[in-house]
């Protein structure tokens, strides 16, 4: 039976705890589509080609890690925003998109859930003092070699996985933080762990890798933020008894 798309936003704003995350947009329904929700199609980001996919399907609401409305982007709705949203009105699609809540949540979100894919064990939070750390620690079973990590994870996410460092290094314990969080690879380093895992890579990444001795492997932006959304929508779907169908859209990023 169809549910009403305030019960599943009230939910979900207290599954994932929003209000004590600061973040760059809002979390949660960004755009309100029909009262009642019977399929949710679910992606990595809100693009034009997911919202097609959702319309096609005759889904009542998309749920995504990457929405819309974000810090410093310009407010007004034209180009391809004005597109977007125009088809999730016309069609009375909702958006939900929960972005940093998503990334840290310990159950279903995308740190945890990428820890999973590439079978490693949680071990604690990245930055120690706060509160909720977006970051977390893990470690391997049994050591391997970088080279081996990094063979390990591109076949794991089915895509190439770029490492920095040397390549014979044993890695045991990394930091792991998905999708644009390279910087984070300092409190790697501040806490004299083996490597860091990010989805992105830039500049002045690959000089601190090298100076420091700790590995540094680019997964993916895209490729490290599929779990989330995935684990949500399954999640949600065995809450509320509603179809859930999460869509991989391509993308090398």
């Amino acid at each position: 039976m169809p549910v009403q798309l305030s019960e599943i936003v009230e939910y979900l704003s207290e599954y994932l705890d929003v209000k004590s995350v600061q973040d760059y947009c809002p979390n949660g329904l960004q755009v309100e589509g029909c009262s009642q929700v019977s399929k949710i199609i679910g992606g990595v980001t809100a693009s034009q080609a997911l919202i097609d996919c959702a319309i096609e399907k005759q889904a009542d609401a998309i749920l995504v890690h990457h929405g819309y409305f974000w810090k410093g982007e310009d407010q007004t709705l034209r180009g391809i925003k004005r597109k977007r949203i125009a088809a999730l009105l016309k069609h009375d699609i909702s958006l939900l998109a929960y972005h940093l809540p998503l990334d840290m949540h310990p159950e279903v979100g995308n740190n945890i859930q990428l820890a999973k894919q590439l079978g490693l064990n949680y071990v604690g939070p990245l930055d120690p003092s706060a509160r909720r750390s977006i970051g977390i620690v893990t470690a391997l079973e049994n050591e391997m070699t970088a080279e081996e990590f990094n063979e390990h994870v591109s076949a794991s996410l089915d895509r190439p996985s770029q490492h920095i460092g040397d390549p014979k290094q044993r890695i045991k314990r990394l930091g792991l933080c998905t999708g644009a969080a390279q910087g984070m690879i300092e409190q790697a380093v501040a806490l004299k762990l083996d490597g860091f895992i990010s989805g992105e890579i830039s500049e002045p990444t690959f000089h601190i890798a090298r100076e420091t001795g700790v590995s540094y492997f680019s997964a993916g932006h895209h490729a490290t933020e599929r779990g989330g959304v995935k684990a949500l929508g399954g999640h949600l779907k065995d809450r509320f008894d509603i179809e859930f169908e999460f869509v991989d859209l391509f993308n090398p990023v």
